[in-house]
């Protein structure tokens, strides 16, 4: 805002001092908000009077995770491109409009890095935030957040099991405010729980609510540790450390690990620290692993290799399962829990079951090792865990058996989900000289149109073309990569629940390819077998590749006339009736001269910087 003078002499000239002004991280607003009232899956967001997003889950402002380059008009994001399966932008215009309401529609919200999507179906609430331009909205999944669950333990109690140092609770989540008195801020949130409770701190701030339910969850979930304890020092249940780690997370931000190997002999070591950004408690979302399992059938494990980490790591799977209270009326999540295990000890204990069939009762005319079959051991969306061939460990089915995996879209196994990234990056080829400082010049733009008046100029005067001379291309022109904002459409790919198991049969060619696909019981897991002795090979195959969408003339033409809603501030303050409008507006009587702004213009042209 800006500050004027108020001195008696100088009150009606309008003189102004200066401006002030504060920045809010956004991080500092999210933890106003309790993340464990909205659920799983529900967030937080705000927009401008513009609509352009202040805060919300899905913006990116930056080129990549973890760097600081923005990108350009990073600030202006609407909340049209995030919420995009609002075609009609009931849900944007009503918030620009400063409306308050609801409004409910089906979403496909992506996780881990994009490559798997959720679908479901939230309710969104929305209303002004009084004196200010910007609106606030909340979304909450259907069949997340609207019920909780509360139980009650005594302090010491709850105090002695959340004490325990395999225990933690989430960093971004407030339980006790400990940022208004200076003497708290070196407080811990488990130190500031124990001195609110022991009535050590009187002043401490703290959500009694959220407080009591964590103690309830540190009591309910200590008997873990014991379970835990004794799988470690049972040598024969572990004997080759496959398992590497054992975890739970609770719906209040509670977390439990224990390690079964020491922390240097780690395979993924980013996994549930703070360089996993996904696969931890945050201010905006509950973990990857947590949201996955709560999606599955109750009492089935959901087993994936962790895109979301660091760098793609397929040396490890992840397991896990939702925990659901049981109760007749309702049933809320309260817990996830779950494993990572080693990649080889995975797939060994896979081969070993597979080759168990014949072995016990004969029913398995085939087995893996046959050359003329390939076996594979795929998840819901798509993405093989276990292959004879170790390289293709991770990659989308459809590229290693294109033919295969369109007959399962045809025969309905699997169904394809069209998405959109408004916020995509490009790489595009443009020619460049070699000096480069030119194309970052912020000045440089500038410098040229001068430098063309002035040519132009001398051109006039003396008839004489010095273009040629001015912009003779000395430098050697090349290639250069350059990213930039564009917007892209990309599939994502979801399995049908209720088939268990599909036979099929395509033709390629003279020849005819068969193969069987199963679904693992209590597991988000298939086992297909492929017929080998058919070669489909030159099928073309599916891939995931986001794909660029152009837009033609007309389309940009019917994009700018169809502009979206923006709302001008309530109030305008052009004028103050203390202030003497004839001492303003002064600038007009300033005149450069022009021989010296001509020869400063030339000197900075054939002398730059």
């Amino acid at each position: 805002m800006p500050v004027f003078s108020t001195k008696n002499e100088t009150r009606n000239k309008g003189i102004l001092l200066g401006v002030v002004g504060t920045d809010v991280p956004v991080q500092e607003l999210l933890k106003t908000i309790p993340k464990y009232k909205l659920g799983i899956h529900g967030y937080a967001f705000a927009i401008t009077n513009n609509g352009y997003i202040l805060t919300h889950p899905d913006l990116r402002p930056l080129y990549e995770t973890g760097k600081k380059r923005r990108k350009p008009n990073y600030s202006s994001v609407d909340l049209s491109e995030v919420e995009w399966e609002d075609k009609d932008d009931f849900l944007r215009n009503a918030m620009v409009n400063r409306v308050t309401g609801t409004f409910d529609m089906e979403v496909k919200k992506t996780v881990d890095k994009g490559k798997r999507v959720l679908v479901m179906t939230n309710d969104y609430y929305y209303t002004d935030i009084k004196g200010t331009p910007f609106s606030l909205g909340v979304a909450l999944s259907r069949g997340h957040g609207q019920y909780s669950f509360r139980g009650n333990v005594t302090v010491e109690e709850g105090l002695h099991d959340l004490e325990h140092p395999e225990v933690a609770l989430a960093d971004e989540w407030t339980y006790c405010n400990t940022d208004l008195h200076p003497e708290h801020r070196y407080l811990t949130q488990i130190e500031a729980i124990k001195r609110y409770l022991t009535g050590k701190e009187p002043l401490l701030q703290c959500d009694k609510e959220l407080i009591q339910e964590v103690l309830f969850d540190a009591v309910v979930t200590a008997p873990l540790e014991a379970y835990w304890t004794s799988l470690a020092l049972n040598k024969s249940e572990n004997s080759d450390k496959g398992v590497e780690i054992a975890f739970l997370g609770t719906r209040t931000g509670l977390s439990r690990i224990n390690l079964f190997v020491v922390p240097e002999q780690l395979t993924n070591q980013d996994f549930l620290t703070a360089e996993d950004k996904e696969g931890v408690f945050n201010a905006d979302h509950f973990p990857l692993w947590y949201k996955r399992a709560a999606e599955q059938i109750p009492g089935t494990f959901i087993y994936s290799l962790p895109f979301s980490s660091g760098t793609e790591n397929k040396s490890v799977v992840l397991a896990s399962t939702a925990i659901q209270l049981s109760d007749d009326r309702k049933s809320p999540i309260v817990a996830a829990v779950g494993i990572q295990m080693k990649l080889d000890f995975f797939q060994r204990k896979f081969w070993t079951a597979s080759r168990q069939c014949a072995a016990l009762d004969g029913k398995c005319p085939t087995s893996c090792d046959d050359d003329n079959i390939s076996c594979y051991l795929i998840d819901n969306n798509g993405f093989i865990l276990v292959s004879e061939d170790f390289s293709q460990t991770g990659i989308f089915f459809g590229e290693v058996e294109g033919a295969v995996m369109n007959k399962l879209l045809q025969m309905g196994s699997f169904k394809r989900v069209t998405l959109y990234d408004y916020q995509a990056i490009c790489k595009i080829y443009a020619e460049s000289s070699d000096s480069a400082h030119s194309l970052l010049d912020p000045y440089f733009a500038f410098f040229a149109a001068v430098k063309w008046i002035l040519t132009e100029l001398v051109i006039f005067l003396v008839e004489f073309n010095l273009y040629s001379w001015w912009y003779s291309d000395l430098t050697v022109k090349a290639q250069r990569a350059m990213l930039v904002p564009c917007d892209t459409e990309y599939p994502a790919f979801v399995s049908e629940r209720t088939i268990k198991e599909t036979t099929g049969s395509l033709h390629c060619g003279d020849c005819t390819k068969s193969f069987v696909i199963q679904q693992i019981p209590s597991s988000n897991l298939f086992m297909v077998v492929v017929d080998q002795e058919c070669d489909c090979t030159s099928a073309t195959p599916i891939t995931m590749e986001p794909i660029e969408i152009m837009y033609n003339e007309s389309l940009k033409c019917e994009r700018l006339k169809l502009q979206k809603d923006r709302r001008r501030p309530d109030s305008c303050h052009p004028f103050h009736p203390e202030e003497n409008s004839r001492e303003c507006g002064g600038a007009l009587g300033l005149h450069p001269r022009l021989p010296v702004v001509l020869l400063l213009s030339l000197l900075l042209t054939l002398f730059p910087r």
